[in-house]
C-alpha cells in the first residue's frame, strides 16, 4: 500500500516545492520592481527642485482653481520659526485686482511694463513682523514651497520683489484694509503663477557653491 502511494506523495511534494520556489521568485521580482519604482520616484522628486526655473513669459489662461489650491496648500505647510506662521497669502486671480497690483508695483519701483510678465494670477505673500522676528524668512519659505509645488503641477512661477514697496504705499495699505487684514504686515514677495510660455535653460551653478566640513 505504501509503495502504491509513493508516486503521488512525491508528486505533491514536488508541486509544493515548485510553488514555494515560484513564490520566492515572484517576491524577489516584486521587490526588485518596488526598488526600481522607489528609485525612480526619488529621482522624480529631486527633479522638481533641479528643473524648476523662474518663468517670465506666460500663457494668458488662468489655471484651474484645483491646481492653484494645491499650490496654496503647499505654501501653508512651509516651516515657520517656532511654528508662529507669521505669513499670510493673498491669492489674486481677479484680473482687475491683478492689474492694479502691477500698476502699484510700477509706482513703487518705477517703470511702465507689466511687472508680472503676463502671468494671470499673483500670490501675494505678506508676513506679520509682530508675530516673529523671522517674518521675512517665514514668508520666503512659503514662496519657495509654492514655487516647487507649482512646478511639480506643470505651472510656472517667478518671485517678483515688489510686494514690500506696494504695501508701503497708501494705496497698498488701503488694499490691506479692503482685504480685511490686520497686524504689522510687510510685503515679502509677489509670486506670479500661470502656465509657462518659455523653457529657460538653467544658469551654470557657481564653483564652490557647497563647502563640506567633514
Amino acid at each position: 500500500m505504501l509503495r502504491k502511494w509513493m508516486p503521488l506523495t512525491m508528486a505533491v511534494i514536488l508541486l509544493l516545492v515548485g510553488a514555494v520556489a515560484c513564490q520566492k521568485a515572484t517576491t524577489t521580482e516584486q521587490s526588485d520592481t518596488t526598488t526600481d519604482t522607489m528609485r525612480m520616484t526619488t529621482q522624480e522628486k529631486m527633479d522638481i527642485f533641479l528643473t524648476r526655473r523662474s518663468i517670465r513669459k506666460y500663457k494668458p489662461e488662468l489655471p484651474p482653481q484645483e491646481l492653484l489650491d494645491k499650490v496654496l496648500e503647499a505654501g501653508t505647510y512651509a516651516p515657520s520659526a517656532m511654528g508662529k506662521q507669521s505669513a499670510t497669502i493673498v491669492a489674486v486671480t481677479n484680473r482687475a485686482m491683478r492689474d492694479q497690483l502691477s500698476q502699484l508695483a510700477n509706482k513703487a519701483r518705477g517703470g511702465e511694463e507689466d511687472q508680472f510678465y503676463g502671468a494671470p494670477a499673483v500670490f501675494v505673500v505678506l508676513a506679520d513682523k509682530s508675530l516673529s522676528s523671522n517674518y521675512l524668512q517665514d514668508g520666503a519659505l512659503v514662496v519657495g514651497n509654492m514655487q516647487n509645488a507649482a512646478h511639480a503641477l506643470g505651472l510656472g512661477t517667478c518671485w517678483v520683489n515688489a510686494a514690500k514697496g506696494i504695501f508701503e504705499l497708501e494705496e497698498g495699505q488701503a488694499l490691506l484694509k479692503e482685504w480685511g487684514l490686520e497686524g504689522d504686515l510687510v510685503g515679502v514677495a509677489c509670486c506670479i503663477i500661470g502656465y509657462p510660455d518659455e523653457c529657460p535653460e538653467p544658469a551654470p551653478r557657481k564653483e564652490h557653491y557647497v563647502i563640506h566640513v567633514d
